[in-house]
């Protein structure tokens, strides 16, 4: 039976453009000759699946990817748009996939939000164990219109590193990502704990920078991003993904105390 329950099925169009982008410049994905890629739990249609293989066919035309899903209805729904390099198939956490073959990445978003914070590890473990070698889980969340972002990537060792990905235009404060943090997190943003401090200091370098303002969104986040680097955080971010919102850290810095 497929591991795992349910998910309520709303992911709308274009809500994970911003993750789909991130796993295509990932090193797991580039260096797969030919990438298979899980996306897990897409839910009640077949967009995000369809989406991200056209988005990671830009980048590797020989990419597969597989939609899986709880619900055998939402599986029997999404195989009339099945098409060459695109499958549906049941299966949850244990991510079965045709001929024991094992995933390049796993994106798992909006997924593990609905579980609780003690089921996390176990999913993360199972899925992680449906890699080939070199791959990556992804697990985060975003918001409805995808312009709010962040996510967990882990591979079989465990999590390796924490994004955010933000629309810098008309941003208020980096800080509003609070409520779209990975089910591993979202309980942990209070004083004490990493993710907490992380945040903090985001929006407190966010306002110190608002003179950055008049060269555009862009440059403010860039100034951010640079002062939060000399404030002692591990930036893993190339410079040309900061521009597009993106902020990067190793897990370490924000994992639960």
């Amino acid at each position: 039976m497929p591991e795992g329950r349910i998910t309520r099925g709303t992911t709308g169009t274009n809500r994970l453009r911003r993750v789909d982008r991130w796993i295509a410049a990932s090193s797991a994905f580039a260096a797969a000759e030919r990438p298979l890629v899980v996306d897990l739990g897409y839910g009640a249609a077949h967009w995000t699946a369809s989406e991200l293989l056209d988005r990671l066919r830009r980048a590797n035309p020989l990419t597969r990817v597989v939609g899986l899903e709880i619900d055998p209805n939402r599986v029997a729904a999404a195989m009339p748009f099945e098409r060459d390099g695109l499958s549906f198939a049941r299966g949850g956490f244990e991510v079965p996939l045709p001929r024991g073959e094992r995933a390049t990445v796993i994106r798992a978003l909006n997924v593990l939000r609905q579980y609780d914070e003690s089921e996390v590890a176990a999913a993360w473990a199972l899925m992680a164990s449906r890699l080939a070698p070199g791959g990556l889980v992804v697990d985060g969340t975003s918001n409805e219109i995808g312009r709010i972002a962040s996510w967990v990537a882990l591979d079989s060792s465990g999590p390796q590193t924490f994004t955010i990905s933000l629309r810098l235009a008309e941003l208020e404060r980096p800080g509003i990502v609070e409520e779209r943090l990975p089910k591993a997190l979202i309980h942990r943003n209070v004083p004490g704990e990493r993710i907490h401090a992380l945040i903090a200091d985001l929006d407190r370098l966010w306002a110190h920078t608002a003179g950055y303002a008049e060269f555009g969104a862009q440059q403010r986040w860039l100034e951010t991003v640079r002062r939060l680097s000399d404030h002692g955080w591990t930036v893993l971010t190339p410079p040309r993904r900061r521009r597009l919102g993106e902020l990067t850290l190793p897990w370490p810095e924000v994992a639960p105390r």
